[in-house]
């Protein structure tokens, strides 16, 4: 297309090559809130865990959940350096599932986040399992609730 106003162009500017440096002003904060919620994304995408902490937490997480207001920084904490992060994450394992196997995917899972998005090093990964869910618990109680409603005998008084 012809430059119909005889107007002089702008040069297009091109961006620098990966391999060059580049003059920069500034830094990057990270603030701890993200680091835990990007952690807690990473873990609660792994397969066998249920839910992220402890019997409290997972209250109050009921009630945002039910807001739709989830936490998902709820059973991670972290320790944010200059360039490594430590991560503490208390998970509920799905039955039946190898707690060592879980517990080794959310390490990588958190590892390979604070690598790939907050451009940290995760050295410690540390991962508590407070409780098993078994599926079947939450079935079972809403039964016991009709069959006692229902004028059947406890076992307990």
């Amino acid at each position: 297309m012809a430059n119909a106003s005889n107007a002089q162009q702008p040069k297009v500017q091109v961006a620098p090559a990966a391999g060059s440096s580049v003059a920069s002003t500034g830094a990057t904060i990270i603030e701890n809130g993200v680091v835990a919620k990007i952690a807690g994304i990473a873990a609660r995408e792994v397969p066998g865990v249920y839910a992220l902490g402890g019997g409290a937490a997972r209250a109050v997480g009921a009630i945002r959940d039910a807001l739709n207001s989830t936490d998902l920084t709820q059973g991670v904490s972290v320790e944010v350096g200059d360039t490594q992060v430590a991560v503490d994450v208390t998970i509920v394992a799905e039955y039946p599932v190898s707690l060592q196997k879980v517990a080794d995917d959310v390490r990588a899972a958190i590892s390979v986040a604070m690598s790939e998005f907050v451009g940290k090093q995760a050295v410690e990964v540390n991962v508590t399992i407070n409780d098993v869910h078994i599926p079947a618990d939450d079935d079972d109680a809403s039964d016991d609730a009709l069959a006692t409603d229902a004028g059947a005998e406890t076992r307990v008084l």
